[in-house]
């Protein structure tokens, strides 16, 4: 038998002899986004001022039995891309940690009576979006919270960028 390879197949380079393959890593910054939904409850409502004043200042949103919305939430986050994976962030960890720190605590529930870390805040979407940043901001490992962005309907959302830094 010969040590030639077959006429019809390919020669085969010992795995020794094969060139190495290189992995580039990419710098630059990357903002990845991850979108949830959930429905909830809530009453635009100051206890420190009057009935007249809350009705003056909300109208129909200071309904005494609330309203509600299908809330759809946006958050980005930014850094640059691991160079062993590629990813800034695994989006499947990103939707794990969404869902456990906000969507879990706030779908089907009235924002003013049973989620805990809004107790106390008049829950407008310009309040939730800066109270889900508090909520998120622990989570992250790698990538860093950019946006926070709330839709209370399909034309009226609040962006939230982070604490200002004085």
């Amino acid at each position: 038998m010969s040590d030639q390879p077959k006429r019809n197949s390919p020669a085969r380079t010992p795995r020794s002899r094969r060139p190495a393959v290189i992995v580039r890593p990419l710098k630059g910054t990357v903002f990845i986004t991850r979108q949830v939904h959930f429905n909830a409850a809530h009453r635009l409502y100051n206890p420190t001022k009057s009935q007249v004043w809350n009705q003056a200042q909300y109208g129909m949103c200071t309904n005494p039995l609330g309203h509600g919305h299908n809330y759809v939430l946006e958050v980005t986050v930014k850094g640059e891309p691991d160079p062993v994976t590629g990813y800034l962030i695994d989006l499947g960890e990103l939707k794990r940690i969404l869902t456990t720190a906000i969507v879990d605590k706030c779908d089907h529930r009235n924002l003013n009576e049973e989620v805990a870390f809004l107790r106390g805040i008049i829950p407008s979407t310009e309040n939730l979006v800066i109270a889900f940043w508090q909520r998120l901001e622990p989570h992250l490992t790698g990538a860093r919270l950019h946006c926070v962005r709330l839709y209370e309907t399909p034309r009226n959302f609040a962006d939230y960028f982070g604490p200002e830094i004085s």
